[in-house]
């Protein structure tokens, strides 16, 4: 009896521990601790309401610093790309990204990042041209092509300003 009680109370400990872990890996350890002692976080803002066509600032502020990041959406780029069918013969398929530029508005050069974003447009469109349906899929896919999309962003401003790519839609049809 007494090695069942010690088994529970060991596997409870456990459990707490790994919960524990997963809150501070998932929400970083500030916003976890204020979670575990009813502190309120004021460091995050709440996120404005986002238009299709319309850039939004959005103000992040921590104890180190503060960032103001831009939400630039791009119109929806359609291209082919190529594909190859079970019995391998090549043919094309259409690609559908619906995606959005986040850049940093204080790094030196973001000014020039907004009017830009017609030359990003074409730079993401012609290096989506030269993809392969094979390119876009999987996890691994998307973190190659965000990365490759931000590189080009970052070229084409001619600035660091360019933070992240984010991808609302992806089909391949």
């Amino acid at each position: 009896m007494g090695k069942r009680v010690v088994s529970l109370v060991l596997i409870a400990v456990v459990g707490l521990v790994a919960l524990i872990g997963g809150l501070v890996a998932a929400m970083g350890f500030d916003d976890a601790l204020a979670l575990a002692t009813g502190g309120g976080s004021d460091t995050h803002e709440a996120a404005p309401e986002v238009t299709k066509n319309d850039s939004v600032a959005i103000t992040h502020s921590s104890q180190k610093s503060a960032e103001t990041v831009v939400v630039a959406p791009f119109k929806e780029i359609i291209v082919n790309i190529h594909a190859t069918t079970a019995t391998g013969r090549q043919t094309t398929r259409f690609l559908k990204l619906n995606a959005a530029l986040v850049y940093d508005e204080t790094l030196p050069g973001a000014a020039h990042v907004e009017e830009r974003m017609v030359f990003v447009r074409d730079a993401f469109q012609d290096y989506l041209r030269q993809l392969s349906e094979r390119d876009v899929q999987g996890s691994a896919g998307i973190t190659i092509l965000k990365a490759e999309l931000l590189r080009r962003a970052r070229s084409v401003s001619d600035s660091e300003a360019p933070r992240e790519i984010l991808i609302s839609d992806l089909i391949v049809q």
